[in-house]
């Protein structure tokens, strides 16, 4: 990456949001991967559904280059939310490879174009759906690292992994004792606070 970039430096952050949320799944089973772990159904399968039918629609179909992929869920008469979730017969390996080709299109869209070439969002309100490639790629990386995040919350929430990425975890500690007294510390500063209230 340069640091002078902007194409390289927007291409940085994209990706290390896109590696994190897919390393979130290794070592998980296929119950695990498509278990909803929020009352809204939040599950790490269905967050890697939904990064890669965002990119392919805001780096793709928005600037006049739709991926030829098939999005089902998009579809007038599909179920709310189905681009959320996995279904029995859609694998890990489909929906892993469908988000692979969806950051082989955004990648190419972002070669092609320059970052002030304006689109036009398709489920926009018309009059209020133009957006530079700088502004769609920016509204990409933040809608992908803020699942990522999620999806950080669901793997410890299942087994205790956390961490940013592969070989840095980014954590202040790696005893268990420590993040217990922590934890500990932390619950009694709230209930003081709330008794303060």
């Amino acid at each position: 990456m340069t640091e002078t970039d902007p194409k390289d430096i927007l291409r940085f952050y994209l990706q290390s949001a896109r590696d994190a949320l897919l390393w979130k799944l290794d070592g998980v089973s296929e119950y695990g991967v498509r278990r909803p772990l929020t009352p809204t159904g939040t599950n790490l399968l269905g967050l890697v559904k939904h990064a890669a039918g965002v990119e392919l629609g805001y780096l793709g179909d928005t600037f006049g280059r739709p991926s030829g992929e098939r999005l089902p869920w998009l579809d007038p008469a599909a179920e709310a939310n189905g681009d959320m979730w996995a279904t029995a017969e859609e694998s890990r390996e489909d929906i892993v490879g469908l988000y692979r080709r969806a950051w082989a299109h955004a990648d190419a869209t972002l070669d092609a174009l320059a970052l002030d070439t304006v689109g036009r969002v398709p489920w926009w309100p018309a009059g209020k759906d133009e957006v530079t490639l700088h502004h769609a790629m920016v509204r990409v990386i933040a809608d992908t690292h803020r699942h990522a995040g999620h999806a950080d919350i669901l793997r410890e929430l299942m087994d205790g992994s956390v961490g940013m990425n592969q070989g840095n975890d980014s954590m202040a500690s790696q005893d268990p004792a420590w993040w217990e007294a922590y934890r500990e510390r932390l619950e009694r500063a709230a209930r003081e606070a709330d008794r303060m209230s």
